[in-house]
């Protein structure tokens, strides 16, 4: 290698492990001369002499929700592009499979993690636990203050974007579908509903019904809500709302004429609904992108032997997508006349 670049073996050294600074003309020789000689790097020895391994752990709740593939293929291309490999393991919604996989991924040697937690309260211990051994950021879901560096989406301001709209169309009856349990986003969507709701009618903020993520739970919501004569449903997520959209479907309720319907994540389904869905789109670039830097920084700050800082939180805004599951009534009628109108002239 040495001889094909024209560099001394220490130069050469120094280009393919990064351990110190070189010239680009030099870096240039160098990376050509190994691609000509087909050289791989020797991951492992790398990790022997540096005690970093270059691969962060990912664990997360379950990988059935359509939401989470998206997040984890942002977070592959935002550590890939810091020259990192991530291992993710899936937890199936289990705070104990969970403990189970985080221990699994300190005992492969990650240098960091990234943790989409199950529970806000049954995750913590195995979360502290993992943040005292390596630099931990916690992604799209919390723990509590101070455990850990996080990052995710300001779920209190999504929801206010979505009453805001139901009011601008109209809807003053609006119903809660969410999840029950402790997970933070959970949580948090469902105090954001309770506090902005009561704008819209003094009995909306009671208007609750909780279960779990699903499609299933949204079908199940609808039987459940119908008797209070709801004109908007207002879902914790895109799962619950696509399934509720199926199931009035299938009852014959006009949706939005009758009622409105929205979701939360904007999944690649939403806008595949019948009617396509109204929905809280995450900035899911930007949660990875920050996650990624603020594991960097962790990063760099054990390697140069820095004290630990404060815990960062950082919140991001999302953005509503408004779709035809929850059009203006009158809009909606309109519609309707010119489509009978239109039918009745054939």
């Amino acid at each position: 290698m040495a001889r094909a670049s024209g560099c001394s073996v220490a130069t050469v050294s120094r280009v393919l492990g990064g351990t110190r600074p070189v010239g680009p003309e030099i870096a240039r020789r160098v990376k050509e001369a190994a691609d000509r000689l087909g050289y791989r790097p020797n991951q492992v020895a790398r990790a022997l002499r540096s005690r970093a391994t270059g691969t962060i752990g990912l664990v997360l709740p379950q990988i059935t929700n359509p939401f989470f593939p998206s997040l984890v293929r942002e977070v592959e291309h935002a550590l890939h592009a810091e020259g990192r490999a991530v291992l993710f393991a899936d937890c199936d919604d289990d705070p104990e499979t969970e403990a189970a996989r985080i221990t699994a991924l300190l005992d492969r040697q990650v240098d960091a993690l990234l943790v989409i937690p199950v529970d806000e309260t049954h995750s913590r211990e195995a979360v502290a636990m993992a943040a005292a051994h390596v630099p931990l950021v916690l992604l799209d879901r919390g723990c509590g203050p101070g455990v850990a560096d996080s990052v995710a989406t300001d779920n209190t301001a999504g929801m206010a974007l979505v009453l805001d709209h139901l009011a601008a169309t109209g809807r003053r009856r609006p119903c809660f579908v969410g999840a029950a349990g402790t997970a933070s986003a959970a949580v948090e969507r469902l105090a954001a509903y309770k506090a902005g709701a009561g704008a819209l009618d003094a009995e909306a903020p009671g208007r609750v019904e909780l279960g779990d993520f699903s499609l299933e739970w949204g079908r199940a919501a609808v039987d459940r809500i119908l008797p209070s004569r709801p004109d908007a449903i207002v879902c914790a997520n895109d799962l619950i709302a696509v399934g509720a959209l199926r199931r009035l479907r299938q009852l014959g309720v006009d949706v939005p004429g009758e009622i409105a319907v929205t979701g939360f994540d904007d999944v690649p389904v939403a806008d595949l609904a019948e009617p396509p869905l109204t929905t809280v789109r995450q900035p899911v670039r930007a949660l990875a992108t920050e996650a990624a830097h603020l594991l960097g920084h962790r990063l760099a700050g054990q390697q140069n032997g820095q004290p630990d800082g404060p815990r960062r939180s950082v919140r991001l805004a999302p953005e509503l997508v408004v779709r035809a599951s929850s059009a203006p009534r009158a809009a909606s009628a309109q519609d309707t006349g010119s489509t009978r109108t239109s039918e009745e002239n054939q």
